[in-house]
């Protein structure tokens, strides 16, 4: 896996619904090195950290093949890395093999796989048409976030290298089908729950939805 862009956001502001609302989602190319902190990257607007940054959404990744896709079903956008809000577009990304609670050194950084991206109306917007949001969701190409252990400085051409891979953990496709997939995957959401990398609020959500099933 490696870094072809790396993409920083301005904060904008957009009309929703009626209201004036801001924010980070417009990334673009820039041609230089970024830096990953524990809760953001630097230089990076996130407006809502609600639900954007922190320890937990502290970098997001999204990979370079899933754009020609994205491009067939929308080619009428004006193109370019960053679409989808992620820091870094990386090739080789692949979210089926992806394990949360695996842990790489990127660059100058040590980072660790956490949870994937669940979109929300801002993705809509940004695309022109929240008919993304349920194609995203079928897709199950959702990209990773990361946590940043030890922050550092990542640049294009860095290698995503493994250190310490979780082997026996929720691939962020797996876990993506734990929040939407209409079937039930019981055993995979108990395996989830157990998980030590498994975020809190991804277990509380996990847990709402299947409920004493997996108690």
């Amino acid at each position: 896996m490696k870094v072809i862009s790396t993409n920083i956001g301005e904060a904008k502001t957009i009309s929703w619904r009626g209201k004036e609302v801001k924010t980070g989602i417009y990334k673009h190319p820039i041609d230089q090195p970024i830096f990953l902190g524990t809760e953001d990257v630097k230089g990076d607007h996130v407006v809502d950290r609600r639900v954007h940054g922190g320890v937990d959404k502290a970098c997001y990744l999204y990979a370079a093949e899933h754009y020609p896709y994205w491009k067939e079903k929308y080619p009428n956008l004006d193109w370019d890395y960053g679409m989808f809000g992620e820091n870094l577009t990386i090739l080789g990304l692949d979210e089926r093999i992806i394990n949360i609670g695996s842990i790489y050194k990127l660059g100058e950084a040590l980072v660790q796989v956490s949870q994937p991206r669940q979109p929300c109306y801002k993705l809509g917007v940004r695309f022109g048409t929240q008919t993304i949001l349920k194609q995203f969701i079928e897709a199950l190409i959702p990209g990773v976030y990361l946590r940043v252990l030890t922050p550092g400085i990542v640049k294009i051409d860095d290698i995503l290298i493994p250190k310490e891979i979780h082997t026996d953990g929720i691939s962020i496709q797996d876990m993506y089908k734990l929040f939407y997939d209409q079937n039930s995957h019981e055993a995979l959401a108990k395996k989830a729950i157990n998980d030590p990398f498994v975020t809190p609020n991804n277990k509380k959500n996990i847990l709402n939805r299947y409920g004493s099933s997996i108690s």
